[in-house]
């Protein structure tokens, strides 16, 4: 390892790899390191995937964190639409970041993507949205390559190992402070006490390192912008159900303004033929979903979701977020589910009553219990209005047998304010991906990555 370096990259998700990528394409000469505080994509096991274990709260989640970051053990879905994934349309105009998608989505297809895309049948779908507005919902087309949980780490592996010896890499190591002088940036600091100088750092932590980000950027002065946090649940179907959508479109993604409160309820990540499953992140359990590519499930899930944005004079979404998780961790010692029959009727779960659903859950140890104690009103009345007016376009999402989990949080990150090329008011200090809150997805974060660097690059020049 060097004691100074061109580009320091903190983070190895997609946004700090589709970074180092293009660093390797432009400029094979630049010295390049990456800084992970996760292991390699190969040492990465979760002690409850190799085992039926309960969680151990490792110091560093291999689920979470790692090369290729969360989206290593995610459903691989990829979004091809410059409206789903995150904000870049406001940073860039829209046949920029249409050309970059597009960049971007050929890179994964070149290191296996599959080359199938769901949405492409324009008819098809203008027909489907034109149903779908007459029961008050909004469908957004969006374009989908689905790669499969299994998948992706496969095609990780292959980034991994096109990505050797072309940069330098620890694992295992944190950053634990960025260094700035007179407004600029000069390196960092390790958690091993050790300083290496740069002339630029990246920052891309993922999800899992928002709160870090948050801690350095007031301690660096920098501007933080809130952003929403997005509650609620995730529902699990008979597959048959959403069928005459998921074969379109895969995700259909459908936007809902509660007649109640006006608020704006969204499904996400919705895994056709998928399973339900947990995620442990920081000492809270929440729920997600995953679809494969090479076996199915009788079910489909997908979230339903409401965003609120805070102002004052509370501004803490994500404690917000995280009191609301941990509430649904107490009552229910983790995930909690419900047949959507026993919350209308004001009873909570029980062992017994999920078993007479005509549902088989595919997360074996959710906790039956009831979500009114744990969802404020304004949010269970938004999800069950959304519910109905799903039932109009798909009948049997309203279904008294309809499972519930409890709950799914989205932790999105405060946004620092950025430029164009996602530089800081700190010269030569770029934040890019999930963690600088800038994007919601694989794709969008990877584009985030590249254009990074290549303003790095033309900064050089």
């Amino acid at each position: 390892m060097r004691e100074h370096y061109d580009v320091i990259i903190a983070g190895t998700g997609p946004a700090g790899i589709f970074a180092a990528l293009e660093f390797i394409k432009r400029a094979p000469g630049l010295k390049v390191l990456m800084v992970e505080k996760g292991k390699d994509i190969t040492q990465r096991r979760c002690p409850m995937m190799v085992r039926e274990v309960s969680c151990s709260a490792c110091p560093v989640c291999a689920i979470l964190s790692g090369w290729g970051g969360a989206g290593a053990f995610s459903d691989g879905k990829l979004s091809l639409t410059k409206d789903i994934g995150g904000y870049l349309n406001e940073y860039m105009e829209e046949g920029k970041l249409n050309e970059l998608i597009e960049y971007v989505d050929r890179i994964y297809i070149d290191f296996g993507a599959p080359e199938k895309v769901y949405g492409d049948g324009r008819p098809e779908i203008e027909q489907l949205r034109q149903y779908i507005s007459k029961e008050d919902l909004i469908l957004i087309p969006s374009r989908v390559r689905h790669i499969g949980t299994e998948r992706c780490r496969e095609l990780l592996t292959r980034i991994r190992e096109f990505v050797n010896e072309k940069v330098d890499i620890l694992f295992q190591e944190r950053v634990s402070r960025i260094i700035s002088k007179n407004g600029r940036v000069r390196g960092v600091k390790l958690s091993d006490g050790k300083t290496i100088s740069s002339d630029y750092v990246i920052v891309a932590p993922g999800r899992v390192g928002a709160q870090w980000l948050e801690r350095q950027a007031r301690r660096l002065g920098l501007t933080l912008l809130n952003n929403p946090v997005d509650i609620g649940v995730r529902v699990e179907v008979p597959a048959s159900v959403m069928e005459p959508l998921t074969s379109v479109m895969y995700e259909p993604k459908l936007v809902y303004y509660s007649k109640t409160f006006d608020d704006r309820v969204r499904t996400f990540c919705v895994n056709p033929y998928g399973e339900v499953v947990k995620e442990y992140i920081k000492g809270l359990w929440t729920v997600n979903g995953h679809s494969y590519a090479e076996h199915r499930t009788e079910n489909t899930n997908f979230a339903l979701l409401v965003s609120t944005y805070f102002t004052e004079p509370f501004k803490e979404p994500i404690a917000y977020g995280r009191y609301i998780a941990r509430l649904a961790n107490f009552l229910g010692k983790g995930v909690i589910v419900q047949r959507l029959g026993d919350l209308r009727a004001g009873r909570r779960s029980t062992p017994e009553r999920i078993k007479k659903s005509i549902i088989t859950p595919t997360l074996k140890d959710a906790m039956p219990g009831d979500l009114s104690f744990v969802l404020p009103y304004r949010y269970l009345q938004d999800i069950l209005e959304m519910l109905e007016a799903m039932d109009r376009v798909m009948p049997g999402i309203n279904s008294r047998h309809t499972l519930l989990y409890g709950v799914e949080v989205k932790f999105y990150s405060m946004r620092l304010k950025l430029t164009e090329d996602f530089e800081t008011e700190i010269k030569g200090l770029y934040a890019i991906g999930d963690g600088a809150g800038i994007t919601r997805g694989l794709i969008q974060a990877s584009v985030s990555g590249v254009v990074a660097a290549r303003a790095i690059l033309g900064s050089r020049e």
